[in-house]
C-alpha cells in the first residue's frame, strides 16, 4: 500500500490550492490533469466536494480522520496518513487490482483540503478512539 502520493499528485493539489484561493475555481487544465492522474473517480470525487460531503473530525489529542458521506448515503471513515478507505472500490481498484492511486472518497478529502472547503468537527478523545477502533458510533454534527 502506498504511504505517500507521487510528486505529480502532490504538486497538482498545491496548484489547485493556489488557483482556487485566487479564483474560487479549478481551471480546465487542472481538471484535465486530475483526470489524467486519478482517472474516472475524479468526477465522482468532485461531486462529493460540491455536495460538501467531507468532514475532518479531530480530537484534542491531535488525531484526525476524514468522514465522507458516499453517494449511497453510507459514511466512510478515511485515514489519510496511510491512504485507506473501507469502501469496496478502494479494496478492489486500489488494493487488489492496483488500477488507481485513491478511491473517490480519499480523493474528495484531498480536494476539499486543497480548496479549503472541508467541514470541521471536533470530538472528544473517547469518541475518536471509538472511531479509530472501528466501534460503530454516530457523531452528531
Amino acid at each position: 500500500m502506498r504511504s505517500y502520493l507521487p510528486v505529480v499528485a502532490e504538486q497538482l493539489f498545491k496548484d489547485i490550492q493556489k488557483t482556487y484561493q485566487e479564483t474560487s475555481q479549478i481551471p480546465d487544465d487542472l481538471l484535465i490533469a486530475l483526470k489524467f492522474v486519478f482517472g474516472p473517480s475524479v468526477l465522482q470525487a468532485l461531486d462529493l466536494v460540491d455536495q460538501r460531503s467531507v468532514t475532518c473530525v479531530s480530537s484534542p489529542s491531535g488525531r484526525k480522520v476524514f468522514q465522507v458521506m458516499g453517494g449511497s448515503g453510507r459514511l466512510y471513515t478515511c485515514f489519510m496518513s496511510c491512504h485507506y478507505c473501507p469502501c469496496p472500490a478502494f479494496a478492489y481498484t486500489v488494493l487488489l487490482r492496483n488500477e488507481g492511486l485513491l478511491c473517490k472518497h480519499i480523493l474528495a478529502a484531498y480536494l476539499c483540503q486543497a480548496m479549503g472547503v472541508t467541514q470541521q468537527e471536533s470530538v472528544s478523545d473517547q469518541q475518536m478512539s471509538m472511531l479509530l477502533g472501528g466501534t460503530p458510533t454516530e457523531i452528531k454534527y
